[in-house]
């Protein structure tokens, strides 16, 4: 822990998205609380109003509050982003883990149906299985976690590789210990920093995809606010109504980046390859 408070401490643009993402968390629990105004509340006397006093970021085409429905939208990236990357790590760890510790046959069948998985275009199987199946907040998880967990399976697979001959598994071994035991109690733990830094930019990826496929009118159906659907529905004002694409279009920016920048410092406090690779490089 000491690494990551040095390691945020260090990096500014990291500190600062780390707050950045608290705030959004924050927001999107107590939305309820925050939310100036109700975000699916249509006023026909305020259609298109700009940003002022009374709507901080504006109004929509259906004089909806802007920065209302960006607050809501906040729940949907925070609930799918988090969600998918379980489901991912709950499929990944364990086949990467049984892959790398056994070796062998089981890890050349696993790793080649990971291969295999590998050479759809995730995205396009994504907005398939989206296009088919009923529109929900619910598939579009399962269907991102499903579909994304073959990098953290080839992550954890390398590691369990790495770590299966050295001396504290060996003991293990000789202590009785079972394979279960092992791969869990023994190895994972050793093998958590790779995996935090993939869950950190895998809840990135998936904020995007899931804004990508609202922006496409797949998956959060309307009146639920979405950055994704707000974007989509802004975009036929662009020229009369700057503000319907430009704050949506910032708040998942920001977040994107800010996911990024806080997995990049992760990667640099507790990954001691990469620490060392940049020691080189300065030197």
């Amino acid at each position: 822990m000491e690494e990551i408070f040095r390691a945020f401490k260090e990096n500014k643009p990291a500190l600062l998205s780390f707050f950045f993402i608290l705030i959004v968390i924050i927001t999107a629990i107590f939305a309820g609380l925050i939310s100036p105004h109700n975000p699916d509340r249509i006023n026909v006397d305020a259609i298109l109003l700009p940003p002022g006093w009374h709507h901080i970021l504006g109004t929509d085409q259906l004089g909806r509050d802007v920065l209302s429905r960006l607050i809501y939208g906040s729940r949907i990236s925070i609930e799918v982003g988090f969600i998918a990357v379980s489901i991912s790590l709950l499929i990944g760890v364990p086949l990467g883990a049984y892959a790398g510790y056994y070796g062998g046959l089981a890890d050349s069948i696993l790793m080649r149906f990971v291969d295999i998985m590998l050479t759809f275009p995730s995205f396009f199987l994504i907005l398939a299985i989206s296009a088919i199946l009923k529109p929900s907040i619910i598939n579009i998880m399962i269907i991102i976690g499903l579909t994304s967990w073959m990098g953290i399976a080839r992550i954890v697979r390398a590691e369990f590789a790495q770590n299966r001959e050295k001396d504290y598994v060996q003991a293990a071994r000789a202590s009785g210990a079972g394979g279960s035991y092992i791969m869990f109690s023994e190895i994972l733990p050793n093998a958590m920093a790779p995996i935090l830094v993939y869950a950190t930019l895998g809840i990135a990826g998936a904020v995007l995809i899931q804004a990508s496929l609202a922006f496409l009118g797949i998956g959060i159906m309307p009146p639920t606010a979405s950055w994704g659907g707000m974007l989509s529905g802004g975009k036929t004002y662009i020229m009369v109504a700057w503000w319907l694409t430009l704050f949506p279009g910032l708040a998942i920016l920001f977040m994107v980046l800010s996911l990024n920048l806080i997995g990049e410092a992760l990667r640099d406090a507790l990954d001691p390859r990469y620490k060392g690779l940049k020691l080189r490089k300065v030197s």
